[in-house]
């Protein structure tokens, strides 16, 4: 049997959702750090990446992470939370759609939004994490599979179309990509 090729090491699905919350607190930061010094377009392209990213973050977790999880530990109430969380950032995702880059309130959305983001991924790393780590989940089984419908939904929506209409310098390696370590 040949050996695997480095890019097709399977990923821990923790490891996943770990990179996507790296990646994406990477982009609300880059937001802090370049509203003012982008154009509006620069500024909705980021914007749309940050939105698009959470999309297809949000839906993985629901579609396959969160009922594995559930199902392989004891907290339903951490889950009741999270879907109340992800509606909510949902919410704001919805608005920030409706809106333009220089609307009175689209700095001050894309900011709360990352607060929620930020305190929502705190407490996955914190607290159901280590408890999922400790299940006997096969996570690098369900890792492939987020990898697969993340790749899927990335592709559906045309995230990877925004990649020319960011701003200089954000893209780096905020794309949400886990690496094997």
């Amino acid at each position: 049997m040949p050996l695997r090729q480095p890019t097709e090491m399977p990923v821990s699905a923790l490891e996943l959702l770990r990179a996507d919350h790296a990646a994406v607190i990477e982009l609300f930061d880059q937001f802090e750090q370049m509203k003012q010094a982008v154009d509006a377009d620069e500024k909705d392209a980021l914007v749309a990446r940050i939105c698009g990213e959470l999309i297809v973050h949000t839906a993985i977790e629901e579609e396959m992470f969160y009922p594995v999880a559930r199902d392989a530990i004891s907290a339903d109430d951490f889950f009741d939370q999270a879907t109340v969380e992800h509606a909510s950032a949902k919410d704001l995702i919805a608005q920030l759609g409706e809106m333009e880059p220089d609307d009175e309130l689209y700095d001050a959305t894309v900011k709360v939004l990352g607060e929620y983001v930020k305190h929502h991924i705190a407490e996955e790393q914190n607290e159901l994490f280590p408890k999922v780590e400790a299940s006997r989940l096969d996570l690098g089984a369900l890792g492939q599979r987020l990898a697969e419908r993340k790749t899927a939904l990335m592709d559906e929506i045309g995230l990877a179309d925004l990649d020319d209409l960011m701003p200089k310098g954000i893209l780096g390696d905020a794309r949400g990509e886990a690496r094997p370590r």
